[in-house]
């Protein structure tokens, strides 16, 4: 009988040794001291293009180290290997947490997650807390018909009604409508909307200080009647005759804006805005249609985020901005999409976007 006592009490131990030393799929950040002190983020990562699996890591360290928020970042991840794979749709682990999040980020792309995923992004929304939508979260699912979340899908035009333009449009305030800028030729440079120049979300950001080298997406004008433009595009080149460079237009020193329509209007790449999904509370959302991880290398992006979180969350935006001192090295790859096999080869698991300590010079 202690034979068998002991043999149990072994087995009992390796199990619990396996399952803790098993790989994360996903990213969690304790907060430390701060304003955000005892509040969560969750972040969303899962898109082909623009690198949100980068980005998300990078602003979660921001959040919990410099201003106190537990952060969680998840991540599209091939179920069989474990591994980070953009390119699948349909997995995204971790998404439970939001059952207790008090702020939701949201950066994916057309994806198509099971009903057991969906199930928390769409509780989340009908208690009304918050949203920050990031570039391709205006397109930030694809189901196709006869799905239970059919509904999210970029564009719907079911029988719905209510959920006419799909997440996107409910939500945030606009579905996918197309690249405004010249896509990989020309940059964004951010203007204080007319209006917004005293808004909370503006502090300690000047004209030129948010920029990146994602384009102008273009948006369906005039917004929902509660929304207001924070941030104004300007669509940029470079000065002087064209090269052969592959980052022409793309550099924060291509600040010559674009002459003509594409900035007459400029397009808003910032608002804000009310949402009420049915059966729902009202809430708050902060859209960006930045949010490449190469436009957050710009300090002002980073604030602008950052100083949302805050404007969101009912917290004291700080008079020159919130803090946004990078937590790591950061040095995002250049948005594209990847090919099928990329990312298998990669073979990297979450904790390969943790940001590493920066190298003393």
């Amino acid at each position: 009988m202690k034979q068998l006592s002991k043999l149990l009490v072994v087995i009992f131990a390796t199990a619990t040794f396996s399952a803790s030393a098993a790989p994360k799929l996903w990213l969690d950040y304790k907060g430390k001291k701060g304003p955000g002190k005892g509040k969560s983020v969750v972040l969303i990562s899962g898109d082909e293009e623009y690198r949100s699996e980068e980005a998300m890591p990078m602003l979660a360290g921001i959040l919990s180290r410099h201003h106190g928020f537990n952060c969680r970042v998840v991540f599209a991840i091939d179920p069989k290997s474990g591994l980070v794979d953009p390119n699948n749709r349909t997995n995204i682990p971790g998404l439970e947490v939001l059952n207790e999040a008090d702020l939701m980020i949201i950066g994916t792309r057309f994806r198509a997650l099971p009903d057991n995923q969906m199930v928390h992004i769409d509780s989340y929304l009908k208690t009304g807390k918050p949203v920050i939508g990031m570039r391709t979260a205006t397109h930030a699912f694809n189901f196709g018909g006869g799905k239970t979340y059919s509904h999210y899908s970029n564009g719907y035009n079911g029988p719905k009604k209510e959920w006419k333009g799909g997440f996107g449009k409910l939500v945030l305030g606009d579905f996918w409508l197309n690249h405004h800028g010249g896509h990989k030729s020309e940059s964004t440079v951010g203007m204080i909307a007319p209006g917004a120049e005293k808004h909370p979300i503006t502090r300690g950001i000047k004209n030129g200080d948010v920029w990146g080298p994602s384009d102008v997406y273009g948006v369906r004008l005039p917004l929902d009647k509660s929304s207001q433009h924070i941030f104004l595009g300007q669509v940029t080149k470079r000065k002087g005759p064209r090269t052969n460079d592959p980052f022409f237009g793309m550099k924060p020193t291509d600040d010559e804006a674009v002459a003509g329509r594409k900035n007459a209007p400029m397009m808003p790449i910032t608002w804000t805005k009310n949402y009420q999904v049915p059966g729902g509370k009202k809430g708050r959302v902060f859209t960006t249609t930045m949010g490449s991880s190469t436009d957050l290398v710009a300090e002002g992006s980073r604030r602008m985020m950052i100083n949302g979180v805050y404007w969101l969350l009912d917290l004291k935006i700080p008079k020159n901005g919130a803090k946004v001192d990078l937590t790591g090295e950061f040095k995002p790859l250049q948005y594209s999409f990847r090919s099928k096999d990329y990312w298998p080869k990669q073979s990297k698991r979450p904790a390969a976007f943790r940001l590493k300590k920066q190298k003393k010079k």
